[in-house]
């Protein structure tokens, strides 16, 4: 996420307000179906709701058909297996993955819808079709009758007391990744493009520590039934899951910062339904269904127009105080190193336990 993109939020005024504009999309004349490629359980549950359904409100002519992915390496898989006859329109991926799949010519441009103007500069990544269609940020998750007080810095997944008490994700995953760069800013590492040791050394260090590396189904659920205090994960889950675990898990930001994952909206080369599909796509990344989707889901607006309600924001980290301690990824730049850092992991850390 670019510094230009936090500079961006932290000028824009908060609203609470619903948005004025009725809720019609820009292309009320298009007609047909469409096939959207995009994640799997909670998140399809939320997006269905909160953008797919008042679509279609909307736009009565046009049906679309919500097609589960379990990852983007999947979604780019079924799209690199249809390429000669895709039957998917709009995918929602990782903007590293949705890299790969621009260099294999599986993506067309929409740099021409209106919407574009719209957007955070942070929502483009030169060389990658599409625009970012959401924005989620790295989180710590707790315990709050194990943890007290509530944590505020990632230090706390190094206090001998939660030994045997931590659930983390290892890479290749993006969790993992993740963690990598955070304990490498934490621990005072400097530019991560030049070097990760700080970080890899510092959860060397913390390896014995650890309760689970693979916890199963994931670290929210650990937490939630008992198993684990601490763990890492991402907001919007997080917020979720907090909601409906009757006070079990709880979501901090620390102190030190966090980072932004990015999930592009891309539009697939030679599909069946391109009105439809790019309709869709400038609804979607509109003003009207990121405030939704943000006040349902709490990942942050990737629309500067956006006006999120301050509950709702509070609980991103879009807020000013947060985006400066944020730290700056390119996950183009992570895509070249990630295999070295997982290396690093199974030679260094993962054998610890």
């Amino acid at each position: 996420m670019t510094s230009q993109f936090r500079r961006a939020v932290t000028r824009r005024t908060v609203l609470g307000s619903a948005l004025a504009a009725p809720l019609v999309s820009r292309a009320h004349a298009v007609e047909g179906t469409l096939v959207l490629g995009a994640y799997s359980g909670i998140f399809e549950d939320n997006y269905r709701a909160a953008v797919v359904e008042p679509f279609m409100q909307a736009n009565p002519g046009i049906k679309v058909t919500y097609y589960a992915m379990g990852s983007s390496a999947q979604t780019l898989g079924v799209l690199r297996s249809q390429k000669a006859a895709p039957q998917i329109d709009v995918v929602l991926f990782d903007v590293s993955v949705a890299k790969g799949a621009t260099d294999d010519g599986l993506l067309d441009d929409i740099s021409d819808l209106a919407v574009m103007k719209e957007l955070f500069p942070g929502a483009f990544t030169k060389g990658v079709a599409g625009a970012a269609g959401t924005f989620d940020n790295y989180v710590l998750l707790y315990a709050p009758d194990k943890v007290k007080p509530a944590p505020t810095s990632w230090k706390v997944l190094w206090e001998e007391k939660y030994k045997d008490q931590i659930a983390l994700v290892a890479p290749p995953d993006i969790v993992g990744i993740s963690l990598t760069l955070m304990a490498n800013k934490a621990w005072g590492g400097g530019d991560y493009r030049k070097s990760v040791e700080t970080g890899i050394a510092k959860i060397a260090e913390m390896a014995p520590n650890v309760l689970s590396w693979n916890p199963a189904p994931d670290p929210y659920t650990f937490i939630i039934q008992g198993q684990a205090a601490l763990g890492v994960g991402w907001n919007a889950r997080g917020q979720i899951y907090s909601g409906q675990s009757n006070g079990k898990l709880a979501v901090s930001i620390p102190s030190e910062g966090s980072l932004f994952q990015i999930n592009n909206m891309c539009l697939v080369k030679g599909a069946k339904n391109p009105a439809p599909a790019r309709a869709f796509i400038e609804y979607a990344l509109g003003a009207t269904a990121q405030k939704a989707f943000t006040e349902r889901m709490f990942y942050a607006p990737v629309n500067s127009k956006a006006q999120i309600s301050p509950e709702a924001m509070a609980r991103t980290a879009s807020t000013p105080e947060r985006q400066a301690a944020m730290l700056d990824v390119d996950w183009l730049e992570i895509a070249k190193i990630r295999d070295g850092i997982s290396e690093q992991w199974r030679r260094r850390i993962l054998t610890k336990r």
